[in-house]
Parts: structure tokens; sequence; C-alpha cells
């Protein structure tokens, strides 16, 4: 199984979107500083996540959302 995940910062409420083979490892990763894009944006929670069957369908949904249509997509469902 791999994952795509929004995870929200508790010091900027920012989001990150990813994808992953394992969420609970990617998420102790971000949270004890292991991802240098988001060790200074420290505490975060898992915001949402989606279960797919193959790594390239994980990661065409996390692309998707790092567009400006795939925000949209997560504002109209009232996910962000």
């Amino acid at each position: 199984m791999f994952f795509t995940y929004i995870l929200k910062s508790e010091k900027d409420y920012k989001y990150y979107f990813g994808s992953t083979d394992n969420i609970e490892k990617r998420l102790s990763e971000h949270n004890n500083g292991k991802v240098a894009s988001t060790k200074n944006r420290r505490p975060f929670k898992l915001h949402y996540s989606e279960v797919f069957n193959t790594r390239k369908e994980a990661i065409r949904k996390e692309l998707f959302f790092k567009k400006r249509s795939g925000y949209k997509w997560l504002r109209e469902r009232n996910i962000i």
C-alpha cells in the first residue's frame, strides 16, 4: 500500500503534501526534524490521507494536490 498525505503544521498552520509507503514512519521523520523542508515548521499532525495500490498512483495524487486545481478540489471538499 502507498499513501498520499497532507500534514498540517501546528507552528504555522500551513500544509505539507507528500507520499510514502509507511505513513507512521514518515510522520515521525517529519516531527523529528529528519526532513529538511519541514524541520523548521514542527510539530505536524496528519490532516488527511488516501491509500493507493501503487507508488505511481500515490505520487500522481500528491502532484495533483500541489497544483492550483488540486488545491481547489481540496477546498471544495472541505479537506483544507
